[in-house]
């Protein structure tokens, strides 16, 4: 007697077939994407790591980032430096301003503070020319907070006399979304302390 069905065995032979060719495809490809994976982890092992002069292991990639964030710090703290001291009658207010875009409330305390003293009254006053010539910075960093000192060289200018001064101050650095042009480096001035000032003597 004819059946309008196919034998039952030979579809399911036919279906097995294509299951196990699926299982031997799913396993080829999982073997391959190990074997790169090991691949990969071997070569990263040799090429993307550095040592680090106590002898441990960090990822170039780490390594990278610290060294661009080292330049970054020490071109955020020059800005910052000749902002807030590089100042005379006419720029002052201009200067301070982006100055304390790169500081948190220390620095804009130091400003009131300054302020009060009557520090850019006797700018104006005496017409006194504030202009930096060197800044020195060096950049320690403890369990991720970037301590800083800051050496500032700076003349102040009182018509036919000029007077040198040693400014020493020391902060930290945390970091922020970057804020075009107000703040580039996406860095923030903490805790920012004039540690000491001290006139040069002239040299003849």
């Amino acid at each position: 007697m004819k059946t309008p069905y196919k034998n039952i065995y030979n579809v399911l032979k036919v279906n097995r077939l294509i299951v196990l060719f699926v299982i031997i495809c799913s396993l080829a490809s999982s073997t391959f994407s190990l074997w790169m994976a090991y691949n990969t982890h071997q070569k990263a092992l040799h090429s993307a790591f550095a040592i680090n002069t106590d002898g441990s292991i960090i990822p170039l990639k780490l390594v990278t980032q610290k060294e661009n964030f080292k330049v970054e710090a020490l071109a955020h703290l020059e800005l910052f430096h000749n902002y807030f001291y590089n100042i005379d009658a006419s720029n002052y207010k201009q200067n301070l301003k982006k100055a304390l875009w790169l500081g948190n409330s220390s620095v804009d305390n130091l400003y009131r503070q300054k302020k009060a003293d009557g520090v850019y009254n006797r700018l104006l006053q005496y017409s006194l020319v504030q202009k930096v010539s060197s800044i020195q910075s060096t950049l320690i960093e403890n369990n991720s907070i970037y301590n800083f000192t800051t050496t500032t060289i700076f003349e102040i200018n009182r018509g036919s006399i000029t007077d040198t001064y040693e400014l020493i101050s020391s902060g930290n650095l945390i970091i922020v979304d970057r804020n075009f042009p107000n703040n580039p480096h996406g860095l923030l001035i903490t805790n920012y302390f004039e540690n000491s000032l001290k006139k040069i003597p002239n040299s003849e």
